[in-house]
């Protein structure tokens, strides 16, 4: 039988609790947000898989989620150097980031069931010292780059599987929104993963100064979002 010792040296740098803490069933409730796609697809923006996968695309290339993978890896290297001012500064920004009430929702309540989760479920002294630092209210990405760095997950392998996450998550929202096959859906995610990689490797080497973006009719579509009438998303 392996000592407690051994299994701590094995399981140290594993990504293996990545692929929990960002599955469909880790209860963040990523399942209720669109990211404004629900209103690109009543506005005619996108209407079939090759609107829906270039909507993503623009999306992870110049959008949200690009800045959120820049709020990330400031997230993880602030934890690794133990620099916490430095990473209130970074949770304060990834919270005033935010282009609209329901974008600042989306990302702020995602934050903090994270943060409860992994708490809970994977008891870290490291991630406690963090807590009482910034708290546990802070910004989706963020509490996802915390988390990996409190338990020494490599940078690199946590931005590509958090940017395919999102990538997932969107795609689950145009299949039901069109709605498209499962199989289209899954094509998607698939054409996106070489673009995925790409994107994590710049996120990587980002700072702070790197965040912003051009996808300005997906911040639209989270304002707009906010009066539609009928809504099968909170964003």
């Amino acid at each position: 039988m392996p000592t407690n010792a051994k299994v701590k040296a094995e399981g140290a740098n594993s990504a293996l609790p990545l692929l929990a803490w960002l599955s469909p069933a880790f209860p963040v409730g990523s399942f209720a947000y669109s990211h404004g796609i629900e209103w690109a697809f009543e506005a005619g923006d996108v209407t079939d898989a090759k609107s829906a996968g270039q909507w993503i695309t623009d999306l992870i290339e110049c959008g949200g989620p690009w800045s959120d993978a820049v709020l990330l890896a400031c997230a993880h290297g602030a934890v690794g150097a133990k620099e916490y001012d430095a990473l209130r500064e970074i949770s304060e920004f990834a919270a005033a980031l935010a282009p609209s009430k329901e974008r600042k929702l989306e990302t702020m309540a995602q934050g903090e069931a994270f943060m409860n989760a992994v708490g809970a479920a994977w008891p870290n002294k490291g991630l406690e010292k963090i807590v009482a630092a910034i708290g546990r209210e802070i910004a989706y990405p963020v509490a996802v780059g915390v988390s990996s760095a409190a338990h020494n997950i490599p940078l690199r392998i946590t931005l590509e599987s958090y940017l395919l996450a999102v990538v997932s998550n969107f795609v689950s929202a145009a299949v039901r929104l069109i709605p498209l096959g499962q199989t289209e859906g899954i094509k998607i995610v698939a054409s996106l993963t070489p673009l995925v990689r790409e994107i994590a490797a710049r996120a990587e080497k980002s700072t702070l100064d790197d965040t912003g973006g051009a996808a300005i009719r997906s911040d639209i579509a989270s304002m707009k979002h906010e009066t539609q009438y009928t809504r099968l998303f909170r964003s």
